[in-house]
């Protein structure tokens, strides 16, 4: 039996391999292992996102040492403000991804360099024709919103306002790594997030406390220093994202004037999004007004700042890693007829989710006090209502992970309304409701305060789950020509 191949097949297999259209894209994710290609994805984000955490950290405290606590609830008050405002606006840049994985997964280049445009085009106008002149102006009475102490008011003003006036290049940071994950980069976001971070730091340890001839700028210093790391890491993306070498690319074969018809598409499918973030945020700014109510509010906001702002951030940074790794590898497939990948996809990620979180959960519930005490948390009153929390957090945190991986594979095949809901009901309605029942007939204790942030997260993942496996979001089109309703 002879092994050779006939002259006939050697020329046909020529011809189907001729035929196949070339691509720039990693076909893997569509084609290769599944757990690969969602690890390939998740695992730089969950790194960036460690480094971006550090960045607050120091910028804490730099601004303490040298300004003091006042600088810390500037820093903290402004960037919980200026957070809201821009994670609402940023809701186009998950339209723009939604429309890149589904591209890039039917191997349609001009329509992803043609979205990738619109996006960073939409990025500028909002910034310095939306943000900077009303954040700028409306800064006094957002602080007198959020009842900032004069003192706090004083320093927090000018840091709001610089924030506001230099988004621009933290708008193009987000809009070009949700582009690039989207198409399968994930290193290249990891790359700029950590650079703009190492800039920042540089910058702020400078401008904060003052270097030789370079004065102090206080508070307004650690706004500078942001501002203009992220300013940096946006003139060298433009310069990348022209002149090609990265995966997308704002050059297209459609003109470069304002294309309505995508714009539309992007905030079609990004606003629920962004109306998501707003409703958590309202949701988490409620909840601390409940634990403030508390007998021992002293005790339990700090319990509550340092085992759910602090600790159970090593799980929403490893989730939400997973997260845009799911929303990527299902958009892809779903974009390249394989729907039923794109359903293996979101199910891989949850399992990676479940098997993280649970590992971080059993810190959480066997070493609670250590962790505690790593933090400088020795008052015993704190001490035990944050071993209390951070058990309720060590089952909460699987909840939550599974529920952000579904959360992905939703809006990344285009469904963004339905986490929407789920989330008004869940991180809404549900542990509020809760709350302001228990506080109206029993009295409200820290423990039904943790139990109905447990009910919630459950109720995200339950929902979430139940949802995805509707299947709905197979028949969701998703295009940016004018014959597409």
């Amino acid at each position: 039996m002879s092994f050779a191949e006939s002259p006939e097949k050697i020329e046909e297999a020529e011809i189907i391999h001729s035929s196949t259209p070339k691509t720039k894209y990693d076909r893997s994710i569509i084609e290769g292992s599944l757990p690969k290609a969602v690890w390939r994805i998740a695992a730089p984000t969950m790194l960036t996102n460690i480094f971006g955490g550090l960045q607050g950290l120091v910028d804490h405290i730099v601004v303490g040492n040298i300004v003091g606590f006042k600088g810390n609830a500037a820093i903290g008050v402004s960037w919980q403000i200026f957070l809201v405002v821009i994670v609402f606006i940023a809701s186009i840049f998950t339209g723009m991804s939604i429309l890149v994985a589904r591209f890039v997964g039917a191997n349609e280049t001009d329509k992803v360099n043609r979205t990738v445009y619109q996006a960073f085009l939409t990025a500028i106008v909002i910034s310095l024709a939306l943000i900077a002149p009303i954040g700028y102006f409306a800064s006094p009475l957002l602080l007198d919103i959020v009842n900032a102490e004069a003192g706090v008011k004083a320093e927090a003003l000018p840091y709001l306002r610089i924030m506001f006036l230099f988004s621009l290049g933290m708008m193009m940071y987000f809009m070009l790594s949700g582009a690039l994950r989207s198409a399968g980069d994930a290193k290249t976001p990891m790359i700029l997030g950590i650079v703009m971070t190492v800039l920042n730091l540089v910058f702020n340890i400078i401008l904060i406390g003052g270097l030789g001839a370079i004065p102090a700028f206080g508070t307004k210093g650690a706004a500078i220093g942001t501002c203009l790391a992220a300013g940096l890491v946006a003139v060298y993306s433009f310069w990348k994202l022209w002149n090609g070498g990265w995966v997308v690319s704002i050059r297209n074969k459609n003109g470069y004037a304002p294309d309505f018809n995508v714009i539309r598409r992007l905030f079609k499918f990004g606003l629920p999004a962004g109306f998501q973030g707003i409703a958590m945020n309202i949701g988490g700014v409620l909840m601390l007004a409940f634990v403030g109510s508390l007998a021992q509010s002293a005790a339990a906001q700090a319990a509550y700042a340092i085992s759910y702002t602090q600790l159970f951030s090593l799980v929403t940074w490893t989730s939400v890693g997973l997260m845009g790794a799911a929303a990527a590898v299902a958009g892809q497939n779903l974009g390249a007829g394989q729907p039923e990948r794109a359903r293996a996809a979101v199910h891989t990620a949850a399992r990676f989710g479940l098997i993280g979180s649970t590992f971080i959960g059993l810190f959480f519930f066997f070493f609670p006090g250590q962790l505690l005490a790593f933090f400088g948390m020795t008052e015993p009153a704190a001490v035990e209502i944050g071993v209390q929390l951070l058990r309720i957090l060590s089952v909460s945190g699987i909840f939550v992970s599974v529920a952000l991986t579904y959360t992905g594979g939703l809006q990344g095949t285009g469904d963004t309304k339905s986490p929407l809901y789920i989330s008004i009901i869940s991180q809404v309605i549900i542990p509020l409701g809760i709350c302001f029942i228990l506080q109206q007939t029993v009295g409200l204790e820290p423990w039904h305060i943790w139990t109905a942030i447990l009910a919630g997260h459950f109720t995200r993942c339950v929902l979430s789950i139940w949802r995805f496996h509707q299947g709905k979001w197979q028949n969701i089109k998703v295009d940016i020509e004018n014959t597409v309703a």
